[in-house]
């Protein structure tokens, strides 16, 4: 998967010279948490709802309200705003920005085309959406996680398995950490008809280990409460 399918390119900028009481009124305005901060058109920086929290004087403090104001309207963005980056580029893989985000524990990236110029910004929300639409759990499937013999052929084996069923292969993901010696451990996601699963989960069983099976319910999930 590519960043450029997934990143915002509608994207909210503002000046280094712009008020902190304005940043802080267009992020409310436009519920956004993080916003690059250009001069001259060029990316300098990024300002988020946090560096503009820290930004403002505690409830605690002296000043009236009056005097909070006017700090916040004479405080410009660029005195408080994060100047030095991590970006990636654009034709760049989700998942490598996955990698880099949880390695510098940052929630979001600038993108940035060939020639060094803005063009989309990727949020952990957006790598979220991406992993969703890759396992294809949306689509109502049965998941499964499997130990096989690591040897040329069983993944195939399963492939073939979900052909004679008329199902379709959706995901599958291959990792030797978990697995035991001598095995390969798959999670597969599968779109099969409602009168072939108990078939294909007995071929499935004669194929591998089954370590967990379940078709996920997404009605009624939980939500946040206001």
């Amino acid at each position: 998967m590519l960043i450029e399918d997934w990143m915002a390119s509608k994207l909210l900028t503002i000046d280094e010279n712009t008020s902190v009481m304005r940043a802080m009124r267009m992020m409310k305005e436009n519920k956004v948490r993080r916003l690059p901060v250009l001069a001259h058109g060029k990316l300098v920086g990024m300002i988020t709802d946090r560096d503009l929290k820290e930004a403002s004087p505690a409830k605690t403090n002296s000043l009236d309200i009056h005097e909070l104001n006017y700090l916040l309207a004479e405080m410009k963005v660029k005195e408080v705003m994060t100047p030095k980056l991590i970006s990636m580029k654009h034709d760049e893989t989700l998942e490598k920005a996955a990698i880099v985000m949880l390695q510098n524990k940052i929630s979001g990236l600038p993108i940035m085309d060939e020639n060094g110029n803005l063009v989309g910004l990727l949020s952990e929300t957006d790598v979220v959406r991406g992993f969703i639409h890759a396992t294809g759990i949306a689509d109502g499937t049965l998941h499964y996680i499997m130990d096989l013999i690591d040897q040329s052929g069983t993944t195939a084996s399963i492939i073939d398995i979900c052909r004679q069923h008329g199902a379709k292969l959706i995901s599958i993901l291959t990792s030797y950490e978990d697995a035991p010696k001598g095995m390969k451990r798959v999670a597969l996601r599968i779109a099969c008809p409602d009168d072939q699963q108990d078939s294909l989960n007995e071929k499935m069983a004669e194929a591998g280990t089954i370590i967990h099976s379940v078709k996920d319910k997404l009605q009624d999930l939980p939500q946040k409460q206001d």
